[in-house]
């Protein structure tokens, strides 16, 4: 495994732990409630980093929440500065996770399929 890919790892860990920080700490945006952050990628070159997050609300709540994260973009990146010791800080684009969803709905039919054959 090469070094930089390692290193691209660490920083997206970092990143995800200081951005669940802030926006737990610091964030006052009444939209950006009960979110939890699932993981991050960041580009080789340190410019972009997807943020994947997840929440327990409905299609309107989510909705909400990307706005309210997309406000807050500007003040999470400007705080990332402060808190990484990284020459550049990466623009955040926030995107729903799904896969817990997908995981809750496939483990509701198992338990259907398991159900019906009793």
């Amino acid at each position: 495994m090469p070094k930089d890919y390692s290193r691209t790892l660490r920083v997206a860990d970092q990143i995800q732990r200081e951005l669940a920080d802030l926006i737990d700490h610091e964030i006052k945006d009444p939209r950006v409630g009960m979110i939890t952050l699932t993981g991050v990628e960041v580009d080789r070159d340190y410019a972009y980093a997807k943020v994947f997050y997840t929440t327990l609300g409905s299609k309107e709540d989510n909705f909400l929440v990307e706005k309210g994260l997309d406000r807050a973009k500007g003040f999470l990146r400007s705080s990332l500065s402060h808190r990484m010791k990284l020459r550049a800080i990466p623009q955040l684009q926030f995107v729903y996770d799904e896969s817990v969803e997908r995981g809750v709905r496939l483990s509701n039919l198992i338990d259907e399929a398991i159900a019906q054959e009793k």
